[in-house]
């Protein structure tokens, strides 16, 4: 076999450049794989960064549009009731009388005005609370007779220490502030409203009412101006306020007191004296309020009687 016959095999040199040729290519590729990842990656991030500023943006808005909004008609953050209208006093005189006590009592006495003044009754309510409810249902008949004869005055102030006792629903919040909505676009069926939240509670733990029955309720008892109430209660106005309250009244003192604070609801307080009798007894509460307005009393100076002398009698010359 001559040597032309021999075959093509590639040289050394043959095989580098295909080798590098192919490095190339790869390299390539990756190269552009490469850049392929990072324009995908930064449209992502500019989706997400996008995202992001559009969430704020409506959080911001939102905060805007709708401001905090404070209830209107309170002092110290509570609902005075001076006055029981018909209705609400034709409720509250249907709780049941009371059993007699261990001294045979039935009636319970009216605490007389004092000198210095009407007993300043201070009720802080929770309405998801069953104390609450247990001393609105024992005490509603005689709380509204005394108001009606001018003995006490009653302030109720919501509060919402249960809040997180109704599944997520938020209701002792939300009950509290419908009670601000009421107090504030229909102040006269205040009460009624008060005594329907605590008459019929739901059960710790339940989800409560939804706002749509707050504002049923709400309309039951006969709300004046039930449009805005209904919309006050639906779009939580006084949700915000009804949570600072709670706040202001942990952090004390409570209204008509020097130095209370919220320990529990409810909690009673009358001339700044905190009660810790029993909720379901009215004759003991009775007992309570006659005793500080006795002691309200004593503790006014009485008015020292006018010095004037008594002249002394003329004696009438002798005819």
């Amino acid at each position: 076999m001559s040597s032309d016959e021999t075959p093509n095999v590639p040289t050394p040199r043959n095989s580098r450049e295909a080798v590098r040729e192919k490095a190339q290519q790869v390299h390539a590729q990756q190269s552009r794989a490469r850049v392929m990842r990072r324009i995908i990656i930064g449209a992502v991030a500019l989706v997400a960064v996008g995202a992001i500023g559009t969430a704020v943006a409506m959080a911001v808005n939102s905060t805007v549009s709708k401001p905090q909004l404070t209830p209107s008609g309170m002092e110290g953050d509570g609902v005075a009731v001076t006055s029981v209208n018909a209705a609400s006093a034709s409720d509250a005189t249907a709780t049941p009388t009371p059993a007699p006590g261990e001294a045979g009592e039935t009636a319970t006495p009216t605490p007389a005005p004092s000198s210095s003044g009407q007993v300043d009754i201070h009720i802080y309510v929770d309405y998801l609370s069953p104390g609450a409810g247990e001393f609105e249902r024992a005490n509603a008949r005689q709380l509204a007779s005394w108001i009606s004869e001018g003995a006490v005055t009653v302030t109720y102030h919501p509060v919402s220490l249960l809040t997180a006792s109704s599944n997520g629903t938020k209701y002792s919040l939300r009950a509290a502030a419908a009670a601000a909505c009421v107090a504030t676009h229909s102040p006269e069926q205040f009460y009624a409203f008060n005594h329907e939240l605590l008459g019929d509670q739901p059960a710790v733990d339940s989800d409560g009412l939804s706002d749509v029955q707050l504002a049923d309720l709400a309309g039951a008892v006969g709300v004046d101006n039930a449009k805005a109430v209904r919309s006050c209660i639906e779009d939580q106005d006084f949700v915000t306020w009804a949570k600072e309250a709670t706040a202001r009244a942990l952090e004390g003192p409570l209204a008509g007191s020097d130095d209370l604070v919220l320990t529990s609801a409810p909690m009673i307080v009358a001339n700044g004296e905190a009660y810790v009798g029993a909720l379901k007894d009215p004759a003991e509460f009775s007992q309570f309020v006659l005793t500080v307005a006795s002691d309200a009393y004593y503790a006014t100076p009485t008015p020292a009687p006018d010095s004037t002398e008594t002249p002394a009698p003329t004696e009438t010359p002798a005819p």
